[in-house]
């Protein structure tokens, strides 16, 4: 792993950049201004730039957020959330079901994917696991902590019942601040310990690069991942077969953690940034 200051010293190596979105380019609430420096220039020297976000928010909405948060929608190739693979995934898979399947929705009502998300998808709703059929898992509930799921799961694994996880994150930067916060790939990854099957279409799975870059030419030689989660943002690169920059300053904040990470996972980053700067 190399560890470089500026994304100008390997900027002429890389045509095409795949960036995170959280604890990379903004924190939930405000863009960095750093980062917005950052994709300018990558803009002014013809960079292909694109975004895969492990966001259970929908494509649409993540591309209408970026003026807030002070990007261009035109900076990027493609934009493509974990969130939008999982929707048109149950959308395909029960599009024709004639009796609905019954889904438990875990997601928070104060958010926009939780009930939006349902819009368009072929499917019951119940507040009962018991009576459920598949779960769909986007935000956490409001007030529970991982270990609070266990008892619910317990139930789901006696159902057999498959878990679709919107975001794979075990975690992020929490919006407005710089603590980490638990996401849905986190009880996902205690469903799958004890046994239950989840689906993820984000990363680190490469079916959601493959789906951002089919429309383009690009050469894998020739394209960066960029992001702060080792598990996710770089074990994805590696499996696409692309390089990779872990950012540093995101939900792995200090360093000697992140060097025994890297170490007892056999994630290897190509290089290490504190900042997605200039």
């Amino acid at each position: 792993m190399n560890e470089i200051l500026s994304i100008k010293e390997i900027v002429n190596s890389y045509d095409n950049f795949i960036i995170d979105q959280w604890g990379v380019m903004h924190n939930g609430s405000i863009g960095y201004k750093y980062a917005i420096e950052t994709i300018n220039l990558l803009n002014e020297k013809n960079k292909n730039l694109f975004i895969i976000s492990n966001s259970s928010k929908r494509q649409s909405s993540s591309y209408e957020k970026l003026p807030s948060y002070g990007y261009r929608k035109e900076s990027f190739k493609n934009i493509l959330t974990s969130g939008e693979m999982i929707w048109n995934y149950l959308h395909n898979k029960h599009l024709n079901d004639i009796n609905k399947k019954k889904c438990f929705h875990i997601f928070d009502a104060s958010k926009e994917d939780g009930l939006d998300f349902r819009n368009g998808l072929n499917l019951d709703y119940t507040d009962d696991i018991e009576n459920a059929d598949l779960i769909l898992a986007c935000t956490p509930f409001i007030e529970m902590e991982p270990i609070d799921y266990i008892p619910m799961l317990n139930i789901a694994l006696q159902k057999n019942l498959i878990m679709y996880c919107a975001n794979p994150d075990f975690e992020t930067v929490e919006m407005g601040s710089n603590n980490n916060i638990f996401c849905m790939g986190a009880v996902a990854e205690i469903y799958n310990k004890m046994g239950g099957r989840v689906i993820i279409k984000g990363k680190p799975e490469k079916d959601i690069y493959i789906e951002t870059t089919k429309s383009f030419d690009i050469d894998k030689k020739r394209t960066l991942a960029i992001g702060d989660s080792l598990f996710h943002d770089i074990k994805g690169a590696n499996n696409f077969s692309i390089d990779s920059v872990l950012v540093k300053s995101g939900i792995h904040k200090e360093n000697d953690i992140i060097d025994k990470l890297i170490k007892n996972h056999q994630i290897l980053p190509t290089y290490s940034i504190n900042k997605f700067k200039i």
